[in-house]
């Protein structure tokens, strides 16, 4: 592929020198606020809870604005363009599953009653210190491994809509000045800062997003969106089990598990969402209300990536980026990486100075889904991990300071793998499984802890060891173990089990070991909710 036809591919944009000042005006306003509001932080319930105090319709803003960050936007996005609108089927198992844990109050309304900061914090209270210690680790190694990948796509979202190149050093230099500026306002002003410049991206998020659908459509033609869908992909871009289909059965009935269930119920960065609500009444508000938001999130970005297939299969004017990201068969081209192919689109779609406030909210997406996940999965290794190992405990400013540094080196760690994670997985497809390690064992534990008075502290730590199986359905490790084999003739991997696959399975062995091994070894003393708590 010629370095010089991508970089002009990609340099043809509507971004200008006032979308910059616009950009950074945006986030210097956010930078400020999460300073000022350090002095609030001053306990851990603080720090990462928000002191408790959230009401309804705030905790729904601040839930979409965490949720639909920038991550979602792309691996939404690039899910919309292989898969056309079959892959609405993600956004409306979210929806309802996110209805019925608000309506029924599913696992999130007993953790609530509770007051537990985390949820391996649960794992202690229900079981024993060794599960919440192994929870935290598991909840912690899944996480990050989880959120490895955010910085490097939310980068490349700049690149591709700003017009830089992407080869050199640009990316590498935008994914270090985005780390820094996430750092110093995650670290300065915790949870309390996160919703409060949550609410601002909602709003600014929510009228942008509508404004640029409204404009693909009025570029492309609602129903030349169709045809184009129709002629190039046939009945497998509206459903999802067709054949020929990106999809699948297995993958529907996984995603009814990690879209729905856990990302509702288990997920923890929206389970956080919850135990910072100043009632169970709130929560449930929260989830019943968020559900609509739940599949917007997901919904919107999809279209917007079938929007930039559309434009590139069918736009005479965008011959270039066909070329670029469909080479002709048997020309020796490899495919340009489609996660630039919605960025590169709106660089083109959306004029100067909106496309700046666009811009600029997507930054602060960005800002928003990380300080969320750097407090949840920093705050389970302070409370979770290091305080239950000390004999003497941790004062609230020492856990307080040691979640900052561990907030640094969660950081680092991710600057790391984006830049050196070598997976083909879709993004969408690698954070399911990469999630699933810790989720998988985690909901056979939640539901059994809650739920089952027979539920013993063996079966909680068999359920989470089992649920580690997951990790097997991540593309190098499958490569590793013989799960994926090279074809010599097309040079392609191909699997034996999907990721949806493993993952069905790595559940299923989850709520079986939980089972088993709670009947095998019961616990000498039972520790169980009340009936009012598991309501």
């Amino acid at each position: 592929m010629n370095p010089d036809s991508v970089a002009e591919a990609l340099s043809r944009t509507n971004f200008s020198p006032v979308d910059v000042v616009i950009v950074v005006l945006y986030l210097s306003i956010s930078l400020v606020i999460g300073l000022k509001v350090r002095r609030y932080a001053k306990d851990m319930t603080a720090y990462i809870g928000a002191g408790r105090a959230v009401g309804t319709w705030l905790g729904i803003a601040t839930m979409l604005g965490t949720e639909m960050g920038l991550i979602t936007v792309m691996y939404s996005a690039q899910k919309g363009f292989t898969g056309g609108f079959a892959a609405f089927h993600i956004a409306v198992i979210a929806g309802v599953a996110t209805l019925l844990v608000g309506l029924s109050g599913f696992i999130v309304v007993p953790l609530r009653r509770m007051e537990v900061l985390t949820i391996p914090e649960f794992y202690g209270k229900r079981f024993d210190r060794k599960t919440r210690i192994l929870g935290g680790i598991m909840l912690a190694f899944a996480g990050i491994l989880n959120m490895g990948l955010f910085l490097k796509v939310g980068s490349m979202f700049i690149v591709g809509i700003t017009g830089l190149s992407s080869s050199g050093t640009a990316l590498p230099l935008i994914m270090i000045g985005l780390l820094v500026l996430v750092l110093v306002y995650t670290m300065c002003g915790g949870m309390i800062s996160v919703i409060l410049t949550d609410y601002i991206q909602f709003v600014v998020l929510s009228v942008g997003v509508l404004m640029v659908t409204f404009l693909a459509i009025g570029k492309l033609g609602w129903e030349n969106i169709f045809l184009v869908v129709q002629d190039t992909m046939g009945e497998a871009g509206f459903n999802p089990v067709a054949e020929g289909s990106n999809f699948g059965w297995s993958y529907v009935i996984w995603m009814v598990i990690s879209a729905g269930l856990v990302g509702a119920a288990v997920w923890p960065t929206a389970v956080a969402r919850a135990l910072t609500m100043k009632s169970t009444r709130a929560v449930r508000n929260n989830y019943t209300w968020s559900s609509i938001s739940f599949t917007v999130r997901f919904m919107i970005p999809y279209f917007l990536g079938i929007c930039a297939f559309v434009y590139i299969m069918s736009s005479p004017e965008a011959l270039d980026l066909k070329n670029l990201f469909f080479p002709a068969e048997g020309s020796g081209e490899v495919p340009f990486d489609n996660l630039y192919a919605m960025p590169v689109f709106l660089g083109r779609l959306i004029p100067p100075v909106l496309i700046g406030v666009i811009t600029a909210a997507m930054i602060a997406a960005f800002m928003s889904t990380h300080d969320s996940y750097f407090l949840c999965w920093s705050s389970v290794i302070t409370q979770d991990v290091v305080a239950p190992l000390r004999k003497n405990g941790l004062s609230e400013k020492a856990r307080v300071k040691l979640t900052r540094w561990i907030i640094l080196c969660i950081g680092l760690y991710v600057l790391y793998w984006g830049l050196f994670y070598k997976g083909k997985d879709d993004i969408w497809d690698y954070m399911a499984v990469s999630g699933a390690i810790y989720f998988n064992g985690a909901l056979a534990v939640l539901v059994a802890g809650i739920y089952w008075k027979k539920a013993s502290s063996a079966g909680a730590f068999a359920a989470l060891l089992a649920g580690f199986t997951a990790i097997f359905g991540l593309g190098p490790v499958q490569q590793l173990v013989g799960l994926q084999v090279l074809d010599e003739t097309s040079g392609e991997w191909l699997q034996k089990l999907s990721g949806a696959q493993v993952g069905l399975l790595s559940v299923l062995l989850s709520f079986l070991a939980m089972v088993v091994c709670s009947l095998l070894f019961p616990d000498r003393e039972v520790t169980n909710l009340t009936d009012e708590q598991s309501k």
